[in-house]
């Protein structure tokens, strides 16, 4: 297939029920099994990003470096990353295919971009499901003293606490594996319990917190300790790597496009919703939770996080409930990375991009899920793990490091759409056809180049932001001076494990017209 060209406008559009052939009009056949919801979609974007899960491991992050103050970061890098959700909502409405980043972007800026954003992808969302399964070290030893397997320290910073880390870990990523083979189906009947719950915690903590207030909202304007210090403002920019390091993944219903039923509507409103609803529970919680805190000047809530404050106000058994949710949450949120990078790499894979292409694009017939990817993702995430035992920054490492990765690879997408946008796309008559002859495909109309340009600006400024080699987030205690420039280092070793890898001499069997 030369173009992703599909009917002109006067043509009738596809039915409903004719997915797999909008999907053939793509230049794809239907392996997947299409079986998705609106409900299973959103699921997606949202378990993603579950703020039940990364507000419990960062709140004493971003706590400790701005003070209550640091929650105005929460909106900033919301309003940046719904710039960034914009732009995807509006391609996903137009190129509704698994492995979304690494096929958009090769429509925007061609096949060597596009190759090295869906690289940059995997390797993301491969040290995220790792960073994801940590937090489970956060949570289980707080609801049974038990899953402390390693030592007595549970703090994520202690060696004792980094090595269980690990065990809990990886036992988690043997399961989500496993559920991962099994096929689509039962990862959506369980993932949409697992938002369920954690939707309902959410709400459920929200309303313990502001029923337990110790002080007004006002508290967010108080910039804690770090105040004193005329830097301040430097002191706030670290800490808003906290909301930066939460709000990813909310285009995962772009990952599983080839699997939900009427993607060119349903993608685009739920990586909007997802993203939103993220940043609105978020946002309470963060609130929530500094009104609530018996003491701001204590130092537990810069190391114990959320789960001091609701030890603090909650008695069993209603405590241990909402951890008990909480853990809900990581493993969802744990599963939902883990098949969005199981999706890119099929879809690279079925392009001929990676190695081994041949075994890591079947399809099982009977689950309709690519297995081998799956399983090579939990190796992989278990094998990061492994390799971190004692490394007592394990968690702010892993998680600053992925993130990087993950802002790069959305920079390859916006950058190259703006280019695009330029030049005149979406073209008229070009663009992809709606999903019926009522509805209009999303579009940012007037707006996409406003709102593009204010997205390629944030991501650079994040990238920037989350790179910077600084000693108290990536090396703490001093003992691994190299870990201070592990982002920079990360990347370059990245980039030259990708130009290694990148297929040369070989023609894509989908080529595509780029910007069509």
């Amino acid at each position: 297939m030369s173009s992703t060209t599909l009917p002109s406008p006067g043509e009738k559009a596809p039915p409903f029920g004719t997915d797999h052939v909008d999907l053939a009009e793509l230049g794809y056949d239907q392996q997947l099994h299409r079986s998705l919801g609106k409900y299973a979609s959103f699921a997606a974007g949202f378990s993603f990003v579950s703020i039940l899960t990364t507000i419990f491991q960062l709140f004493g992050l971003g706590f400790s470096f701005g003070g209550p103050a640091f929650f105005f970061t929460w909106p900033m890098v919301f309003l940046g990353q719904f710039m960034v959700a914009l732009n995807f909502a509006e391609l996903a409405a137009r190129y509704p295919i698994s492995g979304a980043i690494y096929q958009w972007s090769r429509r925007m800026g061609g096949e060597i971009i596009g190759w090295f954003a869906g690289w940059f992808m995997i390797i993301a969302q491969i040290v995220t499901a790792s960073a994801a399964a940590i937090a489970l070290q956060v949570v289980l030893p707080s609801i049974w003293s038990g899953f402390q397997f390693v030592g007595e320290d549970t703090a994520l910073t202690s060696a004792d606490g980094a090595a269980n880390a690990v065990i809990l870990g990886s036992i988690l990523l043997v399961l989500t594996t496993t559920i991962n083979c099994i096929g689509v189906n039962w990862m959506s009947r369980i993932n949409s319990i697992g938002v369920t719950c954690e939707i309902v915690g959410v709400i459920a903590l929200v309303l313990v917190f502001f029923t337990h207030a110790e002080r007004g909202p006002q508290v967010v304007f108080d910039t804690g300790a770090p105040g004193a210090d005329p830097g301040y403002i430097w002191a706030w920019i670290v800490s808003g790597l906290m909301a930066a390091y939460v709000m990813v993944g909310f285009g995962s219903a772009g990952e599983l496009a080839e699997e939900t039923h009427n993607p060119r509507r349903v993608a685009p409103r739920t990586i909007r919703l997802a993203l939103s609803a993220s940043a609105l529970g978020g946002g309470l919680m963060i609130v929530g939770a500094l009104m609530a805190a018996p003491s701001l000047t204590d130092g537990n809530l810069a190391t114990q996080g959320l789960p001091y404050v609701i030890d603090s106000i909650l008695s069993s058994p209603w405590g241990t409930v909402l951890l008990i949710d909480v853990a809900i949450a990581v493993f969802i949120c744990t599963l939902a990375i883990q098949t969005a990078a199981s999706r890119l790499m099929f879809s690279m894979a079925r392009d001929g991009r990676l190695p081994a292409s041949t075994i890591l694009s079947k399809v099982n017939s009977r689950t309709g899920t690519p297995i081998a990817p799956s399983v090579l993702i939990g190796f992989a995430c278990v094998a990061i793990l492994a390799v971190n035992v004692g490394n007592s920054a394990i968690f702010t490492t892993l998680s600053s490091v992925c993130i990087v990765l993950i802002y790069l690879a959305y920079l390859m997408v916006t950058v190259p759409l703006l280019v695009q946008r330029l030049k005149g796309w979406p073209h008229v008559g070009r663009q992809a056809t709606p999903i019926s002859a009522e509805e209009k495909l999303f579009t940012l109309g007037k707006f996409g180049i406003p709102v593009n340009i204010a997205a390629v600006l944030y991501g650079g400024l994040m990238v920037i932001n989350l790179s910077w080699p600084r000693a108290e987030i990536f090396n703490p205690t001093g003992e691994f001076p190299l870990l201070q420039w592990a982002a920079p280092l990360t990347v370059i070793a990245v980039v030259l494990a990708g130009i290694a890898c990148l297929p040369r001499g070989r023609t894509h069997p989908k080529p595509v017209t780029i910007g069509a």
